[in-house]
């Protein structure tokens, strides 16, 4: 990827990642009182859809002091709409004609991990792909402010955050290739074997989704989660279509 590229796509990106992770933060918390669904669950399951998945959970769970319980199910919601989402995802963005910039940040907003992303994405088209990773990625970057006011909100002061540091690689790969052209022969082989371990990878994740998976997490918390999954898919996909059209 294009260091430049990447920063035009990720400026682009900016806006609906604060409005969506503002969106489904405040929703997910009033859904949770709604449904009766402990705070802390809740609070995870909203962090994961509105950041980035597993990722986002990892690290608000040790600042609001969740149990393993409350872990297990939150990362079991994401992981069964994430599943769901890797293929339904390029389904739909076919039958709505969407353009590759429009898929590309729908995928990157509306699909939680960044593993699922990047299998949707690949799947639709290479351009498609290059603006959901960057817009993923400039996503996750959120756990850190997002951290912080968790840490007030729940008045843990001394709850450790986690930093996304496979961001920083990332952001070296993009510079290395960018301003270094000349070891295209070799970085061209490092894509080839990424996309195959991307394969394997999405295989695996399918392989853990068992119906004893499915009946662990209990229909309020999954509830909960598929109704901040339809609003900030249905509503970026609904704001995308009339904002970007190419």
């Amino acid at each position: 990827m294009n260091f430049y590229e990447a920063l035009n796509a990720g400026r682009d990106g900016l806006l609906f990642t604060v409005a969506s992770i503002t969106l489904v933060l405040t929703v997910g918390v009033f859904l949770g009182r709604l449904l009766h669904i402990d705070r802390k669950t809740a609070y995870l399951i909203s962090s994961g859809t509105a950041i980035c998945g597993g990722s986002a959970i990892a690290a608000i769970a040790p600042i609001v002091k969740a149990d393993e319980n409350q872990i297990s199910v939150s990362l079991g919601i994401i992981f069964i709409l994430n599943s769901v989402a890797l293929f339904l995802f390029p389904i739909i963005g076919h039958l709505l004609h969407l353009s590759q910039a429009q898929f590309g940040l729908w995928a990157a907003i509306a699909i939680h991990d960044t593993s699922s992303v990047v299998g949707a994405a690949q799947k639709f088209g290479l351009n498609a792909l290059h603006i959901a990773t960057t817009v993923k990625l400039e996503r996750s970057l959120w756990i850190i402010p997002v951290s912080f006011l968790t840490a007030f909100a729940f008045n843990n002061r001394s709850g450790r955050i986690k930093m996304p540091f496979f961001i920083l690689l990332f952001v070296f790969a993009m510079l290395f290739h960018t301003f270094i052209p000349q070891t295209s022969l070799i970085t061209n082989w490092f894509v080839v074997i990424a996309k195959k371990g991307m394969t394997l990878t999405l295989f695996l994740i399918g392989t853990g989704l068992t119906r004893e998976a499915l009946k662990s997490v209990g229909w309020k918390p999954l509830l909960s989660g598929l109704i901040l999954w339809i609003l900030i898919s249905v509503s970026s996909i609904s704001v995308i279509m009339l904002t970007i059209k190419h």
